[in-house]
């Protein structure tokens, strides 16, 4: 897994880029008076007439599928959905007055899913999944003690407990938000580095929790591994 972090500035960059193309391909649906099952242009031509990358107008049909603006037919291409203008117009203005979301915002989201998720890890987790977890710990205690930066292993940590979960959505959403988290509270929290113990103390007791199968447990366990986060984002703990 690639885990390398876009920087703020690279990610508004890419996240400007789509939504002028979702614009733009607002416009052509209504320039053409495209209606419902009406085919869009194959993402080649669009590329070709927006003077953008193929991979670019595939993350901004990617987009307009999500809500439902668009659907994709395996071996058919992609087609206007059943909806009507107002509403399509409405729903893309909706998506292109969206930001990038802010460090306290990403730290609520992230809170509130993962104490579900470590509760729920804790009910569904399998053997491999408990093996899962077992191995990243280790290689994040293994990183720290000798010294090593071990933000990886740290995210690998939470995202095993996520896939644990058993909620597909909740781990995808989680491998979205997790990354820049902890690349950004590295940065900006100067004690970071002295904590290395208490880490490894918190991840072992949260992993043991999981073990045991006991999800009260684990999520009083990383509810009290997010203290930091509470404090520093001034994040409500209720």
């Amino acid at each position: 897994m690639n885990l390398d972090v876009l920087s703020k500035n690279e990610n508004q960059e890419i996240t400007n880029r789509v939504k002028k193309i979702i614009s733009q391909i607002r416009e052509l649906i209504n320039e053409k008076h495209l209606q419902p099952g009406d085919k869009l242009p194959a993402e080649r031509i669009l590329a070709e007439k927006f003077d953008v990358s193929r991979r670019s107008v595939r993350v901004a049909v990617l987009k307009l599928e999500s809500y439902g603006i668009l659907i994709s037919k395996p071996q058919s291409g992609t087609f206007v959905a059943n909806i009507g203008a107002i509403a399509m117009n409405g729903m893309v203005e909706d998506i292109l007055s969206l930001g990038l979301p802010d460090f306290k915002s990403l730290v609520e989201t992230r809170i509130l899913l993962e104490l579900k998720a470590v509760s729920l890890a804790a009910v569904r987790r399998t053997k491999e999944d408990l093996d899962r977890i077992k191995e990243a710990l280790s290689a994040h205690k293994t990183k720290l003690l000798s010294g090593q930066d071990a933000v990886q292993e740290d995210l690998l940590f939470h995202l095993a407990i996520a896939k644990a979960s058993g909620n597909v959505t909740m781990n995808q959403i989680m491998i979205g938000i997790t990354p820049q988290i902890i690349v950004d509270f590295k940065k900006y929290h100067k004690d970071y580095d002295s904590l290395d113990e208490l880490r490894i103390k918190e991840h072992t007791e949260i992993y043991e929790a999981i073990k045991d199968q006991d999800p009260q447990l684990a999520e009083k366990r990383m509810k009290t591994h997010f203290k930091l986060l509470y404090e520093y984002c001034g994040v409500s703990e209720h």
